[in-house]
């Protein structure tokens, strides 16, 4: 899984701790998640997304495994 949280915190002119604050955690779990060492739980990706205003999917990219 990857996602675009980086990306949409440009759009919305956000530093991590900007972000870390309207969403309720820490500056360290938004580092944490834009390098993909950390996957949000439901609540947070929801509240992630609704900050953004779009989609879960259209934050979270989750890649189909080969096999």
């Amino acid at each position: 899984m990857y996602n675009r949280i980086k990306e949409f915190r440009a759009r919305f002119s956000l530093t991590q701790d900007d972000l870390a604050k309207k969403v309720g955690v820490r500056r360290e779990t938004i580092v944490f998640l834009e390098r993909g060492k950390y996957n949000p739980s439901l609540k947070l990706a929801h509240d992630i997304s609704v900050m953004f205003e779009c989609k879960i999917e259209d934050l979270f990219i989750f890649e189909k495994k080969q096999g």
